[in-house]
């Protein structure tokens, strides 16, 4: 097999697999509804809060809560995904399949560290 130079070089930003298409680390890491209900919620929490400065901080911390367990579960399903891809492979594993799950690694990485 040839090295793909053009598709070794693509940004981080543009995660891609094997066939061209975008890899599932491209995906938002928590689905738009769940973001929205949080963002909601957060919202009510910021405009309560003239009126009950407690209860709205309570409530923001309830959001923030949230955020970080659907973050952790999401992360840690994908770290079973890409560990599953290839630990699993017998030692004559294609070095394009092993190239891959490092990039989705160094992607899923690179995407954490700019949060």
């Amino acid at each position: 097999m040839m090295y793909d130079q053009t598709r070794a070089q693509q940004p981080a930003d543009q995660p891609r697999d094997v066939t061209g298409r975008h890899a599932p680390g491209s995906a938002p890491l928590i689905p738009s509804e769940a973001r929205d209900k949080i963002a909601r919620r957060l919202g009510r929490a910021v405009n309560t809060f003239p009126d009950a400065p407690r209860e709205s901080l309570e409530e923001a911390e309830g959001a923030f809560d949230d955020v970080t367990a659907q973050l952790m579960d999401v992360l840690a399903e994908q770290r079973r995904t890409l560990h599953a891809g290839w630990q699993d492979q017998d030692p004559e594993t294609r070095v394009a399949e092993l190239h891959l799950a490092l990039r989705q690694y160094r992607e899923i990485t690179q995407r954490l560290l700019r949060l």
